[in-house]
């Protein structure tokens, strides 16, 4: 790489070791997304209500996802995992909803997998 008058061509070698470092860092960002988004966490719903909608928000606010339960209910004494939603900070809060409209929450880390067991005595907000 050299110009016509035979010196280095810096400003092309250098945009050349930059590009190459950008590509050679993507599977190391890619990777990262990837523990991040492997996050799951197994409810337990030890108690005598159903759960009926779990949601995940920010720790710090409550600015509520899409319900990862669906059409689904995590009925007494049965257990469902829930898995794949954002989590791109350090830890995040499960809110779980039970028939009577009260909910529940937890904080988990993220990047692991937990189990939440809902009891009868797990503290819930039910707005009164």
């Amino acid at each position: 790489m050299r110009k016509p008058d035979g010196s280095p061509n810096h400003r092309r070698l250098i945009i050349i070791c930059v590009t190459l470092i950008i590509f050679a860092s993507l599977p190391l960002l890619s990777r990262a997304r990837t523990t991040a988004s492997s996050t799951s966490v197994n409810i337990v719903n030890n108690s005598s209500r159903a759960i009926r909608n779990v949601y995940t928000s920010p720790v710090d606010s409550d600015n509520w996802g899409a319900d990862l339960l669906g059409e689904e209910t995590i009925a007494s004494n049965q257990s469902h995992v829930v898995s794949g939603f954002a989590c791109d900070q350090g830890q995040i809060k499960l809110i779980g909803e039970d028939e009577d409209g009260c909910f529940l929450t937890i904080v988990v880390a993220c990047g692991e997998s937990t189990t939440w067991t809902i009891t009868n005595d797990t503290s819930k907000d039910c707005g009164y």
